[in-house]
């Protein structure tokens, strides 16, 4: 259960847990001064303990079991990709600190986040919560490295200089030679595509060229960003993250490159700002709509996503939020997920097959005989357990809003033979309808949260837009738009509500169109 089991929003606190050199304004009392010694020969006067099990949401961060050995850097690096960083307070000896955001928005997108995504320092998880205080106030003198090191990011967010004060350890934070980054991928377990790269990237700006290459049995790739600033800011937060768990990890340095020229639109390079640039070299060109939409700011998606493939970083977040992650047969031991709240009068074991397939391969579903609103669903493997768990939880489905969580099952055993469970389980192992099985497959590139508008392929030429507007509007709902590619092959078709485009997915994914032509659904990032 990696990335949600370790999660420890809202954990009960010791009294040992406040260290002494700052002042508090607590939102129920006055300014407290907190000292290591005596005060005027009296006992040092201790904080109230921040005693509750959900402490309601405050911009000031509680981060606990950090590591030994954890640096400033890598304390504001947590919350730096959610806003302005505007204090700290890092308490060494009891491996915990407190982080300030700019404002309370910023921090609930952090702690939501964080809930779903275990942070992890130096491979280290480590626990999130909103802090009682609504205000940190640290006395400069007792906290001075801490402050030099954000007073270097507070310059490098508003495109200053950092200040004289701040250490060699935070060199890192001098201002950007350059808006261009190069990356290396090291442990490459899983593929890391060009638009996986633009997804992660792009919560820290407007992210312009990429290019990607292979040297020295490596993958590496150019990125360049609309301003050094931005770069800079990417490089403090992710250099080191794993995009997946435990592995693709990015290594990031400076290019010295300041301009990238990039000739070609494909599965290589990339220009966002160019969406007209030929593909070359016979590899698919991009399509124009969806090029202008990567060239937009992504800022928002991180902290929307309710779940994760990795426990550590904005990356994996990012990754997750765009759908573009590379799944794998061999990505580890099977993922099996426990789906509740089933309109037990709709629901089969076909159904759930079709919708979760569209997150990963689906090897077995077993509706529970005694309560049969509940399911488990065995996924090909952990990766895509999760990654069907962040994007159907909480959707609609026949009317009811479905859970779906973890299993703590390793597998979902077959009935004994001879046993009739009423078709309530069923093994897909064999099905010629996974999506995932073929390498290298076009659907690894365009999986994407449940959505309103769909997009349709494998559709025969003489098949009308009536013909598929009356066909989707049979599946119980209303089609607001509809759109044909330039091929008539394939097309994008919206109906009223998320739940109506879950309804006709599972409906007609597979539909025998006539002449062996099978149409292919599945959800679209689009809008029409």
């Amino acid at each position: 259960m990696d990335g949600i089991s370790d999660v420890a929003v809202g954990v009960k606190r010791g009294s040992d847990e406040l260290l002494s050199g700052s002042l508090y304004n607590s939102p129920n009392s006055g300014m407290s001064s907190i000292s290591d010694g005596t005060s005027n020969g009296s006992d040092s006067k201790k904080l109230r303990v921040e005693d509750r099990m959900d402490a309601p949401p405050s911009r000031v961060i509680h981060i606990r079991k950090l590591p030994n050995e954890v640096t400033e850097t890598e304390i504001i690096a947590l919350g730096l990709p959610f806003g302005k960083v505007t204090n700290i307070l890092s308490l060494k000896g009891k491996n915990q600190a407190f982080l300030e955001l700019g404002t309370e928005e910023a921090a609930i997108t952090m702690v939501n986040y964080y809930t779903a995504v275990t942070p992890h320092v130096r491979n280290v998880p480590v626990f999130i919560q909103y802090s009682n205080h609504k205000e940190l106030k640290t006395d400069n003198a007792g906290n001075q490295r801490a402050q030099a090191v954000l007073q270097a990011v507070s310059a490098v967010q508003s495109g200053g200089t950092p200040t004289s004060g701040s250490t060699a350890s935070e060199s890192a934070l001098t201002p950007a030679p350059s808006p261009v980054l190069r990356i290396i991928i090291d442990n490459m377990f899983y593929p890391v595509t060009l638009d996986v790269l633009q997804q992660i990237f792009s919560k820290f700006g407007t992210v312009m060229k990429i290019i990607t290459f292979t040297k020295n049995n490596q993958f590496q790739a150019l990125l360049q960003f609309n301003d050094p600033v931005n770069a800079q800011q990417a490089k403090l937060a992710l250099d080191g993250q794993n995009i997946y768990n435990a592995c693709c990890t990015l290594r990031i340095d400076f290019s010295k490159l300041v301009n990238l020229n990039v000739k070609y639109n494909n599965d290589k390079s990339r220009d966002y700002t160019r969406p007209e640039l030929p593909a070359g070299d016979g590899q698919a060109a991009v399509d124009p709509s969806v090029a202008a939409a990567f060239s937009k700011d992504s800022s928002s998606l991180l902290g929307k996503i309710p779940g994760a493939l990795s426990p550590l970083s904005a990356a994996a977040a990012a990754a997750a939020a765009a759908g573009r992650v590379a799944l794998s047969g061999h990505g580890g031991s099977s993922g099996v997920l426990l789906v509740s709240n089933l309109n037990e009068e709709m629901v089969t074991p076909q159904s759930l097959f079709t919708l979760f397939g569209v997150y990963g391969d689906v090897q077995r579903v077993k509706i529970l005989y005694n309560k049969k609103d509940s399911a488990l669903i065995q996924m090909a493997d952990a990766n895509q357990a999760q990654l069907a768990m962040s994007h159907l939880n909480g959707q609609k489905m026949y009317s009811k809003i479905i859970r779906v969580t973890l299993s703590k099952h390793q597998t979902v055993q077959l009935p004994r033979e001879g046993l009739d469970d009423q078709g309530l389980t069923k093994d897909f192992t064999s099905s010629p309808l996974h999506r995932f099985k073929k390498p290298g497959s076009k659907n690894f590139q365009n999986i994407f949260p449940p959505s309103a508008t769909l997009h349709l392929s494998n559709i025969p030429q003489d098949v009308t837009e009536d013909d598929l507007r009356v066909l989707f509007s049979n599946s119980g709902g209303t089609v607001k738009a509809f759109k044909f590619f330039q091929d008539r092959k394939m097309a994008l078709l919206q109906m009223s509500t998320v739940e109506e485009a879950i309804q006709a997915l599972i409906d007609l994914h597979n539909y025998n169109m006539g002449n062996n032509h099978h149409l292919r659904v599945s959800f679209s990032k689009s809008t029409i």
